[in-house]
């Protein structure tokens, strides 16, 4: 094996397209993504172990490893592995708080606790993730018990398109929620692969 070079992102599948889209944007040609199932996005129990096999198998082939996940569900456990594989994440509890940012997040969250949010990814696979993976096409009367207490559906846009305002509004209608749009761009998953690209957010290897 040759000496070790670049970066490596490990990323949720959700984030793939953003990924590739910072990396040509910024050209970073030194940076490779791995990416896990976005499936995980309903199964985070998942997570920690996938990281730290990916973390573990090319642990020595980069200079720098990142993981581009939030906590996503996992209650500590991502950090507690992270923390004994000396690799850093992005920060928050979830994409929406990356891409939002977390006082942004934090004020549609106060504002509207009820809150139900999509980012570009999840609104192009509503029907997969939301209707199919939680089972409402097959038993529709899970739309109250998943969505009762919801009132507001929020779309965080990373990228803004007269297309996506209106699908935003269609999934809304479907849970029927209020709708919200906003245009947030990448946010902090932006910042946090720069940092990762220049090496100052990971540890070495």
């Amino acid at each position: 094996m040759g000496a070790a070079a670049g970066t490596l992102v490990i990323a949720c599948g959700a984030l793939a397209r953003e990924i590739v889209a910072l990396r040509q944007v910024n050209d970073w040609p030194h940076m490779d993504v791995q990416c896990l199932p976005a499936e995980f996005h309903n199964r985070p129990e998942k997570i920690p172990a996938a990281v730290r096999e990916k973390i573990q198998a090319n642990r020595g082939r980069y200079n720098t490893l990142f993981v581009a996940y939030a906590d996503c569900g996992t209650g500590g456990l991502l950090d507690a592995v992270l923390a004994e594989e000396h690799v850093e994440r992005i920060p928050g509890a979830h994409c929406y708080e990356f891409f939002a940012g977390s006082a942004v997040f934090e004020a549609l969250a106060d504002r509207e606790p009820g809150t139900f949010y999509l980012t570009d990814f999840l609104l192009r696979h509503f029907e997969r993730l939301v209707i199919h993976g939680l089972g409402i096409d097959r038993h529709p009367e899970l739309m109250e018990q998943y969505f009762g207490n919801y009132r507001r559906l929020v779309y965080l846009a990373q990228v803004e398109s007269p297309q996506g305002i209106a699908d935003g509004q269609r999934a809304a209608d479907r849970l029927g929620l209020e709708y919200e749009y906003r245009v947030t761009g990448y946010g902090e998953l932006e910042h946090s692969l720069h940092r990762a690209h220049v090496g100052v957010v990971s540890w070495q290897n």
